[in-house]
């Protein structure tokens, strides 16, 4: 994968998929990066995200004025963005 992650490109993708104000997107990109990084790995170092625990701890946070709906679109628009780009997937 020799391709870098573009933050203006995927905030742009989002903002296309969800509408959503660009500042919010940057809010709920930040809540996940954190909410990642506490996350433990498995014995293969990946990590497995519940998306309703991680919903719910970015619409926890206190500047985060979006709906619980308006959350999971902008998640579910950075996946399709990172899959896009070969920089993630789904665990079966």
């Amino acid at each position: 994968m020799t391709e870098q992650l573009n933050e203006q490109e995927l905030i742009q993708f989002i903002v296309d998929k969800s509408k959503a104000d660009p500042k919010q997107i940057q809010l709920v990109l930040k809540y996940e990066k954190d909410f990642i990084i506490k996350a433990e790995e498995n014995a293969k170092g990946e990590v497995d995200i519940d998306s309703d625990e991680l919903i719910d701890h970015i619409l926890g946070r206190p500047d985060v004025k979006l709906t619980e709906l308006a959350v999971d679109t902008i998640l579910e628009a950075e996946m399709d963005y990172l899959m896009k780009k070969g920089f993630a997937g789904y665990i079966d």
